[in-house]
Order: C-alpha cells, then structure tokens, then sequence
C-alpha cells in the first residue's frame, strides 16, 4: 500500500494532466453535436473491424452449422415450388395462403412473402450479421453494411423467417439495429385471419417470445394465428411474417387481451437478413406531417 501511495505520489501530475484531458474530451463532445456524431462514427466503424474479424474466426469453425442450415432452408423453398394437393390443408384456423408463385432469380422468400429484389417500392440490401445480443433488456445487431451500400437509419430489417427490427445508426461501412428484442421496438402488425390490428412488443425477458398489445377484449383469439405486418407505417412491407399466437389470457383490469407471440426468427442462430428500404417513405412521411400527423414509436428511427 505505501509503494502505491508512492507511485500516485511521484506521478501525480501526469495522473492528473490525464483525467483532466479525457474530462475535456467528454464535455467537447457532450455539448458539440458535430464532435458528438464524429466520435460515435468513428467508434462504430472500429468496433465494426472488430466485430468483423472475430466473426470470420467464428465462421470457419461453424461451416458444418451453416451448411445444415442452408440445406434444410433450401429444402423448404423446394416444398413450396412443388407443392402437393395436400399442401394447402391447414389443420387450425389459420386462413390459407394464397400459394407462391415460383421463385425468380430477382425475388427474395422473406417472411411467407416473395419480394423483388428490384421492387419499384422497396429495395433489398444482403448483409451479414456480424454482432447479436439476445439476454439483455435493448439488444441490438451489428451488420456489415453501411452507408456505402444505401443503408440509413430508420430502414427495417428482415430475415428468410421474417421480421428482424430496424437500423438505428450507420458508419461507411457497418450498421447497428434495434432487433424485435429491444424495450423501444414497436411493429405494427395484424392478425391473419381477421384483419385485426395491433402492435407487438418485447415483454424483456423471453427472446423467443414477444406482446401483441391492443387487441380489443371483444375479439376471438385462436392459439396458432399468424401474426404479421400491418404495412400502416413505411419501414416494412405489408404481409411480412412477425410470429403466431402461442397463448392469450383476458384480465380482468384491462380491456384488452394480453398475448403472447412466438417469434417466427430465432435470434439465438441469426446470421444473413436483408436491408429493407422504402424508395416512398421520405415521400409518405413528408405528407403525413402536412396533415398534421405526429410520429409514432413505429416511425422513429
């Protein structure tokens, strides 16, 4: 304990010439907005390489993974193609899907919808998922695309399952999003069968599960009903798959149902989502504010 003493001591004032250099860096960019964008660029793009590196040493010993993944994927797209007189029969109240036109070299399988990749409406950007957070209350996901690619903040992000969350902040060349699995994350959705809308949110505890709140006490609920988006905001396409009802309990303090939501994306093996950007948004936002609309937690970035 003396020698430390003595050491404090005898550097004293280099300890302090130190502190006060980063008290001097944190006030600059507290109260600089410029300085304050610049340092956190600058930081997501090195945690980025970061997070780049390590996940490339984390591919190569999880190839036999990936491979078993993309076999069965490729043996669900195979069913779809080639679907059998008893492929549409549903055993639960799920109304039947209209069935999928063969797969284009230009479409994308995304949630139970074939998107363009060269829709007029929406464009698909491929990324890789470099960072995923599963166990805390806001969990976000680092990809490997950025600005240089036409990523912006705001933008939705989906996986083949269905919906994945949205991008929060953008460098050159990576981006981080808020995932379903996040306190703020608020989608727009509605019930399959008869149109009901609503909006899901993370309960914070279970990653497998999420809330559908607002759905009117007066409505008939059935376990298995798919959930999906409502299109009623400009971040993801209409129809995309959100999860199904796993279970549902009327309380008697409330006058609404409070259920729970299996996600249909497992976040615990999420590796490629796509980019979703609306070409209409800046358009549909700018008169929605005319009009008088005020944003919602769906239209926040």
């Amino acid at each position: 304990m003396r020698n430390l003493f003595a050491f404090l001591f005898r550097y004293r004032g280099i300890l302090v010439f130190g502190l006060l250099e980063v008290f001097s860096l944190y006030l600059l960019i507290k109260n600089s907005s410029y300085q304050r964008a610049a340092f956190f660029n600058s930081a997501n793009a090195y945690a980025g390489r970061v997070l780049e590196a390590r996940t490339r040493i984390y591919d190569y010993f999880r190839l036999v993974e990936v491979n078993r993944g993309l076999v069965a994927e490729n043996a669900t797209l195979r069913q779809q193609l080639y679907r059998s007189d008893l492929a549409g029969r549903q055993p639960d109240s799920l109304s039947a899907a209209p069935p999928l036109r063969p797969g284009r070299r230009d479409s994308v399988l995304l949630g139970l919808r074939q998107l363009p990749v060269s829709d007029p409406e929406y464009l698909l950007i491929p990324a890789r998922v470099l960072n995923n957070e599963l166990h805390r209350v806001d969990n976000y996901i680092t990809l490997n695309v950025g600005s240089n690619e036409g990523v912006q903040p705001g933008m939705g992000v989906l996986a083949a399952a269905g919906v994945v969350g949205r991008v929060k902040s953008v460098s050159e060349h990576y981006a981080t999003a808020t995932s379903v699995l996040h306190s703020k994350t608020a989608i727009s959705a509605r019930i399959q069968r008869d149109g009901t809308f609503g909006s899901i949110k993370w309960l914070g505890d279970d990653p497998t599960h999420a809330l559908l709140d607002q759905i009117p006490r007066q409505n008939t609920l059935v376990r298995g009903d798919t959930i999906l988006t409502s299109g009623y905001n400009a971040v993801f396409p209409e129809g995309i798959l959100i999860g199904t009802i796993d279970s549902f309990v009327k309380e008697p303090d409330k006058n609404f149902w409070t259920v729970r939501v299996k996600l249909a994306v497992n976040f615990s093996n999420l590796t490629y989502v796509y980019v979703v950007s609306n070409r209409h948004k800046a358009e549909r936002d700018t008169v929605e504010m005319r009009a008088g609309k005020k944003p919602t937690a769906d239209d926040q970035p």
